[in-house]
């Protein structure tokens, strides 16, 4: 993987980039949309590439349970079993650490879970982890981190920011290990996460601690897992700049627009959340106004699509009272239709942001964007 950082913003810390990887060149700041069991819930492969998706992000634990990292590699790898050409991102299963707190055992060893599927017991080790996403044949992978809950206290903070940088270090030797092998294929670039909670001093120590392993990027974890929108803000902030500057800055699982554009002032180059596909489900979508709640009974006879100018299929073909209608009758189509609206508008407002910052203009964006999406100005 190569890191090419072409411009930073000379008013901020915002800055544009590219990353050189196996199935393509990945402009940055970039957004990636999460197909999680290979799949962007309730799209295909065309509608990613017509939205303007040039990397997506699948999660190494969901598929190592089904269909099998096995399977997947028979059949050529993830990128030919899902038809996906561009780059992949997995994440190892360290935020499953998190979630499925109630059916996992961590130990030094690794992490013990119980499928949520069918109950079974799994042992997942960070060589483990390393090898399933080197046998799915993705881009770039995750290690196995312990990501501790926002309610941690100091000493469960420290532990699992150690815990994490041991296991980080087991992957590097199983991601070498794989390299000189080379027999199950080259292992994607691996990334380090780094730790600390809501500690300005433990975030700073464990940034210092992994940014001396010189691995090819660097990943902000342990947010958006509850802690205040506040805290999380205050925590990319203070934790990007401490990030090499000359590698990607990926701040994992975070994904408001307005979390987004402000972490992309401070620094930070990639973005994955379930967040837009998820509201697109319930009928939450969104415009540069803010956040349109389409069950809404005022949409029942508007004729508008949902932002005036979108150029998304939806918004081109489709208005607000008629997906009202197919919202309100429980039509699968719906989840079709405003998914691929609220992946548009994420990737669409991912361009401008590239291209303000091209133009040395990102902070005149910047501001226009959040004047504009905070006030949601609504027309009856």
């Amino acid at each position: 993987m190569q890191f090419k950082l072409r411009v930073s913003s000379r008013r901020s810390q915002a800055r544009l980039g590219e990353i050189v990887l196996p199935h393509g060149t990945v402009a940055t700041p970039i957004f990636m949309p999460v197909a999680t069991q290979a799949s962007v819930k309730a799209l295909v492969s065309r509608d990613l590439e017509e939205c303007g998706a040039s990397i997506i992000l699948a999660n190494s634990y969901h598929l190592y349970l089904r269909p099998g990292h096995q399977l997947i590699q028979q059949m050529g790898g993830l990128h030919s079993f899902m038809n996906w050409s561009g780059p992949i991102l997995t994440d190892s299963g360290g935020f499953q650490v998190y979630s499925l707190a109630r059916l996992r055992k961590i130990s030094e060893q690794g992490v013990k879970f119980q499928s949520h599927i069918d109950g079974s017991s799994h042992l997942f080790t960070p060589e483990l982890s390393v090898d399933i996403q080197t046998a799915l044949g993705v881009d770039i992978m995750m290690p196995l981190d312990q990501c501790p809950p926002a309610t941690a206290d100091q000493k469960q903070l420290v532990e699992a920011m150690a815990r994490t940088t041991r296991w980080l270090k087991r992957c590097i030797q199983r991601h070498q290990q794989l390299e000189d092998d080379n027999s199950c294929g080259q292992p994607g670039a691996l990334f380090g996460i780094v730790q600390g909670g809501i500690s300005p001093p433990l975030r700073q120590r464990h940034a210092e601690e992994l940014g001396a392993l010189g691995l090819p990027g660097y990943s902000i974890g342990g947010l958006s897992v509850g802690e205040s929108q506040e805290q999380l803000r205050e925590m990319v902030a203070f934790t990007a700049p401490l990030l090499p500057s000359d590698r990607p800055r990926y701040l994992m699982g975070v994904g408001t627009p307005m979390d987004i554009i402000e972490s992309v002032n401070c620094g930070v180059d990639m973005f994955d959340c379930v967040f837009p596909t998820r509201a697109a489900r319930n009928g939450t979508l969104f415009t540069k106004q803010g956040r349109l709640t389409i069950k809404n009974a005022r949409f029942r006879q508007d004729a508008r699509p949902i932002e005036e100018g979108c150029q998304c299929y939806t918004c081109r073909n489709y208005s607000r009272a008629y997906l009202r209608h197919l919202f309100m009758a429980r039509e699968l189509s719906c989840h079709y239709l405003t998914t691929l609206h609220n992946l548009h508008f994420y990737l669409q407002m991912m361009r401008e942001i590239r291209e303000s910052l091209d133009q040395n203009q990102f902070l005149s964006y910047y501001q226009q964007f959040k004047e504009c999406y905070l006030q949601k100005r609504w027309k009856k």
